[in-house]
């Protein structure tokens, strides 16, 4: 693996913005994690399908990262090559009959935002989920009732060279936080099917969304969002504070007392503080109930 010659290689390439050791701690929203040897931000597919090439050229192992919403970096960094859609990846376009394209790297906020303006509905379930298009695609955000893959006709995806393919929203599994998706392809760019609405309803109906999460979750913290998927008619959040461990702190890292499920960065929080307290909200729910949780975090940079 030669970071170095890849480095040197992608250096000033046309489309593309490339940092070495650029902390993840500026890309994720925990607002934790050590430096990634190399940070791509891509604007165009040429300029990802160039990228890929020298990765692959050079062996550096690579990840897409889109906001980091759901992310915990690791203290130490990553030893490889994060890599940013952004450009034409972060782009829509709205039709009057409901049918949105999307860009995989745009905010998913801003999507939202965008169908409001165009008085289209069928996303205002999303209001206040954080991360980007892609992000939520490939993990299928929502709720236990709503999910985004009730809305995609299809998919754009790349594989680790760079091929394109075009797979059915049809032929997808939807299932609560997965799909059937390869892990492997990445995501670029999605097409909705929405429906024609009126724009007060829309924003009444947002706004009510957003003040419900307001009320229910830590959102003035720095956190990962959700850390464990809900069991079947049970709730986390539930069963992590009826074992006390709601307010629990190590470190700078605490279990939201607004929200157990929830961990926040109160300040300076490391990675291993945020681990110390998956594990013991974990344990202590399996020990008490016998629930094995499932975690929904993704670790970058562990090596595991």
């Amino acid at each position: 693996m030669s970071l170095f010659n890849a480095y040197l290689a992608l250096s000033g390439a046309y489309d593309a913005e490339v940092l070495r050791d650029e902390k993840l701690s500026h890309h994720t929203t925990y607002r934790i994690g050590g430096p990634a040897d190399l940070f791509i931000s891509v604007h165009t597919y040429e300029a990802l399908r160039n990228v890929l090439a020298v990765l692959a050229r050079e062996q550096v192992e690579w990840v897409i990262l889109g906001r980091g919403s759901n992310i915990l970096a690791s203290d130490e960094g990553y030893r490889g090559c994060v890599i940013e859609l952004a450009g034409e990846f972060a782009k829509a376009s709205f039709e009057e009959d409901g049918h949105v394209t999307v860009g995989a790297g745009m905010l998913l906020s801003a999507l939202v935002r965008g169908t409001l303006s165009h008085s289209l509905s069928g996303l205002e379930f999303c209001m206040g989920i954080p991360g980007t298009v892609g992000g939520a695609i490939s993990m299928d955000a929502g709720t236990r009732h709503e999910w985004i893959g009730q809305r995609v006709e299809s998919v754009v995806l790349a594989s680790s060279t760079g091929k394109l393919r075009r797979i059915s929203g049809s032929d997808i599994d939807w299932g609560y936080r997965r799909t059937s998706l390869d892990p492997s392809s990445i995501i670029l760019e999605a097409d909705l099917v929405l429906a024609p609405g009126d724009k007060e309803t829309i924003a009444a109906e947002m706004n009510r969304r957003i003040a419900r999460r307001r009320k229910s979750q830590p959102m003035g913290r720095p956190s990962c969002g959700s850390v464990f998927k809900n069991p079947p008619d049970a709730s986390v959040g539930q069963l992590i504070d009826s074992c006390g461990l709601k307010g629990r702190r190590v470190g700078g890292a605490q279990i939201s007392d607004v929200h157990a499920n929830f961990i926040v960065n109160v300040g300076g929080a490391k990675a291993a503080d945020v681990v110390a307290l998956i594990k013991e909200a974990h344990d202590a729910v399996e020990d008490r109930y016998g629930v094995d949780l499932n975690c929904e975090v993704k670790f970058l940079g562990f090596g595991i």
